[in-house]
C-alpha cells in the first residue's frame, strides 16, 4: 500500500460528469427502482460500477468537508463512494435505491431474497444501457457492501467483479446477536436513518401470527424489556422500528437471518472480490472478510487497514478508492496495473504501524500459544495452580460508570510480542444464575498505564454449546439454535470466540485480558448490549491443564511469508 508506482498506470482523471438523475429501473415483478446515473459526459460506452442501498440516493453527496461517522448527523449512511472520483476516469457511476426506500417502489425487504434479485436484475438492466460497454462492478461500504456478497451469490451474468468495503456475511453472529446477545445500541438507532417509512415486520414471513403474539407477550414478562421502556414500546408499536422487533421475537439463528447471510452461499461468489475491512470493525464487518476469504473460490485480494476514528471511516466515505479503482482497471478495463502479481493479503500490523503482505489467513507460521488465567490478575504461558476468583455484574450501573471484572495480563514484553490471527478464550466457570452474558475485551496497556483497545468476543451463557463440525481450537462456531439454562454452581467451559486481530506488543506493554459480565455505554456509545438483567455473581476456576485460558496466535519474530 506504500508503493504507488501503479498509480500512473491507472485512467487519468479527464472527464466531466453528466447527471441523470430518478431514472427507473423495472424489475422482473414490475417494481420499478429509482436510480441517479452519473457518467462521463463525453460519448461512447463505459464500465459502470453500482452502489445500492436504502439510505436514499439522494443523500449520497460527496462533500469537500468530510466529517466522522455521528448519529446526530445521521451521517453513516453515506458510503456510496466518491462519484466524481470515478466518474472523472471513464466509469458509469448509478447509485440505486431499494426496494421500498427513497424513491422506488415496493416494500423493503431487509437483505432478504427479492433485495437480491433486484441487485440482479439492476446489473443486468445498467449492463443493457446504451452508455456501458457491459462491464458491471459494485461500489459502496457497510451496507453498499454487504449486498455485494449478497448479489454475486445471484450470479448476474454481466457482474464482472465486486470490492465489499466492510461487509458482514453472517447477519446473526456478526451484526444482530453478538455471541446470543443483541446489540441494541447499534439497532437502537439504525432504522431511524433509513429513507424508509412505517413498516410490517418481517418476521410475519417466518413465524405464524400466534407464535409471535405467544413470543410477545412473554417478552414483555422479561426483566430487561420490563426495565426499558424504549423496547416496550418497539414491542408494543411494532412498526416503529420493525427490524428491531424482529430481532427481539427471533433470538435465535435461523431462516429469517441465514436469508440475510452470504456465508452460506460464498461458494457460489464466482467473480473476483477485493476485500477491505479495519481492525477496529470487530462489532459488525471485520469477521465478514475473514469468512469470505475462506469460503470464496475465485480471484481474490484482501486488505485489513485502520480508520483514524473508532466509528470507522469519515463520511462522505472515500477511502483507499484508489486501490478500488486499480482493481476495477484490471477487472472492467483490462488494464493491467500488476495488481494480480502481489500477494493476496495486505495487513496494517497495528503497534509498529506497518503495512506487510501475507500469502494466507491464518498466518502459516502462527505459533497457537495457550496463556492461563491466574490468581492475581495474571497470565502466564504456563498452567495455574488451583483457585478462583469471583465478580458480579451491576444491572443498573449508572450513566457514564464502567463495568466491572476480573482483568488478566501478560507480563511486560521483554521484546516485541506480535499476535495476528483469530483469538480463543476458554472460560471455565461457574454462575449463581441459570443466564448470565460474557464480554470480553483484549487490550493493549502501555508502560504509562494508558490502553488502547484491540478486540472484542461476547457469549450469552445459555448459547455456549458447540458446533463440533465447524469449531477449530481458535475458533469456537456456536450454533446459538436454542438457549440452554446454566446448571447452577456448576463449572462449565465457555468457549469465546474472539475476533482476528493484528497487534504487536512493543517492549515495555503489556496484554490485557478484561472478563466482564456486561458492557455500558459509557465504553462504546453505539456498540452496546441488551446484558444480563440480574445481578450474577460470575466465578472463574483455574488450575492444571483444566483451567482456563487464552489461544493466542503468537507470530515468531524474523519469520515471514511475503514481502
Amino acid at each position: 500500500m506504500q508503493d504507488k508506482s501503479w498509480f500512473k498506470k491507472l485512467s487519468p482523471a479527464v472527464h466531466t460528469v453528466k447527471e441523470e438523475r430518478d431514472q427507473f429501473a423495472e424489475m422482473r415483478d414490475g417494481v420499478k427502482l429509482a436510480c441517479d446515473v452519473f457518467r462521463p459526459a463525453a460519448g461512447g460506452k463505459f464500465p459502470a460500477i453500482l452502489s445500492f442501498s436504502p439510505y436514499g440516493k439522494d443523500v449520497q453527496r460527496v462533500l469537500e468537508k468530510q466529517h466522522p461517522h455521528s448519529s446526530r448527523l445521521g451521517n453513516g449512511g453515506q458510503e456510496a463512494g466518491d462519484t466524481a472520483f470515478f466518474v472523472s476516469r471513464g466509469y458509469v457511476h448509478v447509485i440505486a435505491d431499494t426496494r421500498g426506500a427513497g424513491d422506488s417502489e415496493g416494500i423493503y425487504d431487509f437483505q432478504g431474497e427479492k433485495e437480491q434479485q433486484d441487485g440482479y436484475d439492476l446489473i443486468e438492466w445498467i449492463a443493457a444501457q446504451d452508455w456501458c460497454d457491459g462491464n458491471v462492478g459494485m461500489l459502496g461500504m457497510s451496507y453498499f457492501a454487504v449486498v455485494q456478497n449478497l448479489i454475486a451469490t445471484q450470479q448476474p451474468p454481466h457482474l464482472k467483479a465486486i470490492a465489499p468495503f466492510e461487509a458482514y456475511t453472517d447477519r446473526y453472529r456478526h451484526s444482530v446477536y453478538h455471541g446470543g446477545i443483541l446489540n441494541e445500541g447499534f439497532f437502537h438507532q439504525w432504522w431511524e436513518h433509513l429513507s424508509i417509512g412505517a413498516s410490517k415486520p418481517l418476521i410475519y414471513r417466518y413465524l405464524p401470527v400466534e407464535e409471535i403474539e405467544r413470543r410477545r407477550q412473554e417478552l414483555y414478562q422479561r426483566p430487561e424489556i420490563q426495565v426499558s421502556p424504549y423496547l416496550h414500546i418497539q414491542l408494543k408499536y411494532e412498526t416503529k422500528n420493525p427490524l428491531l422487533f424482529d430481532f427481539l421475537i427471533e433470538p435465535h439463528d435461523g431462516p429469517y437471518y441465514r436469508e440475510r447471510s452470504a456465508y452460506e452461499r460464498l461458494d457460489r461468489i464466482q467473480v473476483p472480490t477485493l476485500l477491505f475491512n479495519r481492525w477496529s470493525g470487530w462489532p459488525i464487518h471485520l469477521a465478514g472478510s475473514f469468512q469470505a476469504w475462506e469460503g470464496i473460490n475465485a480471484p481474490k485480494k484482501m486488505y485489513i487497514v485502520e480508520t483514524e476514528y473508532q466509528t470507522g471511516p469519515m463520511r462522505p466515505w472515500r477511502d483507499h478508492q484508489d486501490v478500488i479503482l486499480r482493481w476495477y482497471e484490471h477487472w472492467l478495463k483490462g488494464n493491467d496495473t500488476g495488481m494480480m502479481d502481489e500477494p493476496p493479503i495486505t495487513l496494517l500490523i497495528k503497534g509498529r504501524n506497518e503495512w506487510r503482505c501475507e500469502n494466507e489467513w491464518p498466518l502459516a507460521r502462527t505459533q497457537w500459544t495457550k496463556y492461563w488465567l491466574q490468581p492475581q490478575g495474571k497470565l502466564l504461558p504456563q498452567p495455574a495452580p488451583v483457585g478462583q476468583d469471583s465478580f458480579s455484574n451491576d444491572p443498573y450501573i449508572r450513566p457514564g460508570k464502567f463495568s466491572q471484572g476480573l482483568d488478566y495480563v501478560l507480563p511486560a514484553a521483554e521484546q516485541d510480542l506480535e499476535i495476528t490471527g483469530p483469538l480463543a478464550l476458554y472460560l471455565k466457570a461457574s454462575l449463581d444464575q441459570a443466564e448470565a452474558t460474557w464480554f470480553i475485551n483484549i487490550k493493549n496497556r502501555a508502560p504509562d498505564g494508558s490502553t488502547t483497545m484491540v478486540t472484542k468476543g461476547w457469549l450469552r451463557a445459555s448459547h455456549r454449546k458447540l458446533d463440533a463440525h465447524k469449531s477449530t481450537a481458535h475458533k469456537p462456531y456456536h450454533p446459538h439454535e436454542l438457549s440452554e439454562p446454566v446448571p447452577v454452581g456448576e463449572v462449565i467451559e465457555y468457549a469465546i470466540d474472539i475476533r482476528d486481530t493484528s497487534i504487536v506488543l512493543l517492549k515495555g506493554h503489556q496484554l490485557v485480558l478484561e472478563v466482564r459480565g456486561q458492557d455500558t455505554a459509557a465504553e462504546d456509545p453505539v456498540w452496546y448490549h441488551l446484558c444480563n438483567p440480574v445481578e450474577t455473581r460470575h466465578t472463574i476456576h483455574y488450575g492444571g491443564e483444566e483451567g482456563s485460558y487464552l489461544l493466542l496466535p503468537v507470530i515468531p519474530a524474523g519469520a515471514s511469508n511475503a514481502n
